[in-house]
């Protein structure tokens, strides 16, 4: 049997992992706080360019004048997934899941005849993606460093994706990420980013956008739609990149929050088991040392 001390130490070290494991809740839950509020902030915006795209995208879909974003390159044999995980752990499935999606992703493409190539946002789905699926990868978007997201982080990312694009290096773009519903749900999302599909029923990430005909109001644009789109596209892609980040990082935050609360709990139960082991084993030492000296004043 263990001694009382290695007891004593062992209950000293969840006390003290406890104690972590609940500052790591805490400041998870003030993040998770601030980061659904950047992607509320963020949804009326977002919610606009997508009502106007729509409504700009139904006078020139299908037509060969149509902006490249939304034409694509006429096929549909390379395709890029760009897999937006978290830069660290702790933070429960919430990685592994958005990489289960991806892996899935890729083996539906290459069942297909596809060619798939990745990009990475966030190390820990670089690690975990690089040790099967390395050869695939084109490059890699480091965002640790980064305190707050923004429209910079979105364009870091579409500067590794757009040039490739209009290289031909790809067809289609499909973004990877988590898309947050609740503290206690985080959808893993695969949605298509090029070429552009315009969301006529909401904008990215279940926002609302209203209506695709904007109220049934009737517009005349100068210069014409297409010339309009030309400019407008990279804008809406760059909403849907940051929109994909900050459901991430509220995803993520959320995720990390649960998972410490659990740690957190976990440690109280383990904490009672070992001080009712410890009680125990306190009071058979009593008890044997209570029998020796009983048997030696009966020998004398």
């Amino acid at each position: 049997m263990p001694s009382l001390k290695s007891f004593r130490n062992r209950i000293a070290s969840v006390k003290s992992t406890q104690k972590i494991t609940k500052a790591m809740q805490l400041v998870a839950a003030t993040k998770a706080r601030r980061a659904r509020e950047n992607a509320q902030a963020a949804a009326p915006y977002a919610a606009r360019i997508a009502a106007v795209v729509a409504n700009l995208a139904q006078s020139v879909a299908g037509e060969d004048s149509a902006p490249a974003l939304m034409r694509g390159t006429g096929r549909d044999t390379v395709h890029l997934l760009v897999v937006v995980t978290a830069e660290r752990g702790l933070c429960g499935g919430f990685n592994g899941n958005i990489v289960k999606l991806a892996r899935q992703e890729i083996g539906r493409l290459t069942a297909a005849g596809k060619v798939v190539k990745l990009l990475t946002v966030g190390r820990k789905g670089r690690d975990l993606l690089k040790r099967t699926y390395g050869a695939l990868m084109i490059d890699h978007v480091d965002l640790s460093a980064v305190r707050r997201l923004g429209a910079a982080e979105a364009r870091k990312v579409l500067d590794q994706v757009l040039p490739r694009f209009d290289a031909g290096e790809f067809d289609v773009a499909t973004l990877i990420y988590s898309r947050f519903q609740s503290v206690l749900a985080q959808i893993p999302t695969a949605s298509q980013l090029i070429p552009v599909k315009a969301e006529t029923g909401g904008a990215p990430g279940g926002m609302s956008a209203g209506e695709s005909d904007l109220n049934g109001a009737a517009y005349e644009y100068e210069p014409d739609e297409t010339a309009i789109l030309e400019g407008l596209l990279p804008l809406y892609v760059s909403s849907r990149t940051l929109n994909a980040l900050l459901q991430n990082a509220a995803g993520e935050q959320a995720a990390r929050m649960a998972a410490m609360d659990n740690a957190t709990r976990n440690a109280g139960d383990l904490i009672k088991k070992l001080t009712l082991q410890y009680n125990r084993q306190r009071q058979a030492n009593i008890t044997r040392e209570l029998i020796e000296i009983i048997s030696g004043a009966e020998a004398l």
